[in-house]
């Protein structure tokens, strides 16, 4: 599928996000989930980020929950978040919400993921498409904050991979749709995969220079 092939009125169809959000919290599941059983093989830091591969799934669960939350509470206060507390376990470590158990190990932590993805999937399905809620990179509905589920999760699927040893590529629909509805400003390659993670500063890309500094757009935008 290339980006021209892709509809952009599925950006404001909620079950086909719902949908694409599904498949790749299951394509996460199906990667990570025949690496290590131990839990301190998921010390080692995540590709090239400075937090470990068990932090950094600790984040993509916590993701998932917060913008399911977030869109779940459309009656908040402009420019505000669900009132939820939020801490480092370390200095380096991502600020999150939740915590998996360490002593079910990978299993345990993967069905946190699980959870949470399910409950975010689930929302998606069943909030007014026209609901907005706050995130600091634009306003956004269901469709919105499913892609940003998405990006989270194939991003940090592949940042995972590369800290056990292995190997994660994201199927070029699901990127597809993730630039189109969130990157409105990267120029389309024809390597969506690619693309995402040149966008996202995780790669290289002809003719490119590597970004420091990367954003998305939640913004809702008109299909054209």
């Amino acid at each position: 599928m290339t980006f021209e092939d892709h509809d952009p009125s599925a950006r404001r169809t909620n079950d086909a996000w719902a949908d694409a959000l599904a498949r790749a919290v299951q394509l996460a599941l199906a990667t990570l989930r025949p690496a290590p059983a131990q839990a301190e093989a998921w010390d080692a830091k995540a590709g090239a980020l400075e937090w470990t591969c068990w932090e950094t799934a600790e984040h993509l669960a916590d993701d998932l929950f917060f913008y399911g939350m977030q869109i779940a509470t459309p009656g908040l206060p402009a420019g505000t978040y669900v009132p939820l507390e939020m801490h480092r376990q370390r200095p380096e470590g991502p600020v999150n919400i939740l915590q998996a158990a360490r002593e079910p190990g990978p299993s345990g932590l993967l069905t946190v993921l699980e959870a949470c993805g399910a409950m975010q999937v689930s929302l998606t399905r069943t909030t007014p498409p026209s609901t907005l809620a706050h995130h600091a990179m634009g306003a956004s509905d269901p469709a919105g904050f499913a892609a940003m589920g998405i990006v989270e999760t194939l991003l940090h699927t592949y940042d995972i991979a590369a800290g056990l040893g292995m190997e994660f590529t994201a199927p070029d629909d699901l990127c597809a749709m993730v630039l189109d509805r969130l990157f409105p400003h990267v120029e389309r390659g024809e390597e969506p995969w690619q693309t995402l993670l040149w966008a996202t500063g995780r790669g290289e890309l002809a003719g490119r220079e590597r970004l420091e500094k990367w954003r998305w757009y939640g913004e809702v935008r008109e299909a054209e």
